[in-house]
């Protein structure tokens, strides 16, 4: 069964950071909706109701571009281990930039990985658990490390020139705020 909290307690943020993966979904008010898993150690809990993650340069940008649109976001973490849960955060989003201030304020959370593009931020609302009983269990093996090593190839300068052709707009076409 479900249960709603108001924010996130100790335990479920000591559960947050045993998971090596997790989800996030958007949407704008038209369009398709967005769902990418996650990994690379780059969830941070901020507080009981604030969290964010570092956002690497992927093949899309939908999550900052329907955070632009609707600001509505959601992560689900999965315990893939014998104890079953499933946790959501609902929330509104927000994007620092990498560089600007607020990303600079916020970079040293988070592991230094290249390819970084921006900080994806949640304002939690609602905080919901289920069971879990139908996930199946699985076990961890390692994390891929072939999207560090494609942006260390392209390099700061392949990184930007890729973003910019690639990660302006949605495949929707919807801005995502990522401007030269």
């Amino acid at each position: 069964m479900a249960d709603f909290f108001d924010q996130l307690s100790d335990e479920l943020i000591a559960f947050i950071k045993a998971q090596p993966m997790f989800f996030v979904a958007t949407a704008a008010p038209t369009g398709r909706i967005n769902l990418s898993p996650k990994g690379m150690d780059t969830f941070r809990v901020l507080s009981p109701t604030q969290c964010a993650y570092l956002d690497l340069t992927g093949s899309g940008n939908e999550t900052a571009a329907h955070i632009k649109a609707d600001g509505r976001v959601t992560f689900m973490f999965n315990s893939f281990s014998q104890k079953p849960l499933i946790l959501r955060l609902y929330g509104r989003g927000a994007v620092a930039r990498f560089g600007s201030e607020k990303f600079k304020a916020h970079a040293d959370r988070f592991p230094q990985i290249p390819g970084a593009r921006q900080i994806i931020f949640i304002d939690v609302e609602s905080v919901q658990t289920s069971c879990g009983f139908a996930v199946p269990q699985m076990t961890f093996a390692e994390e891929r490390q072939i999207l560090k090593q494609w942006a260390q190839g392209k390099g700061p300068d392949g990184i930007a020139e890729y973003q910019q052709a690639r990660n302006r707009t949605s495949i929707d076409g919807f801005d995502t705020g990522l401007n030269p």
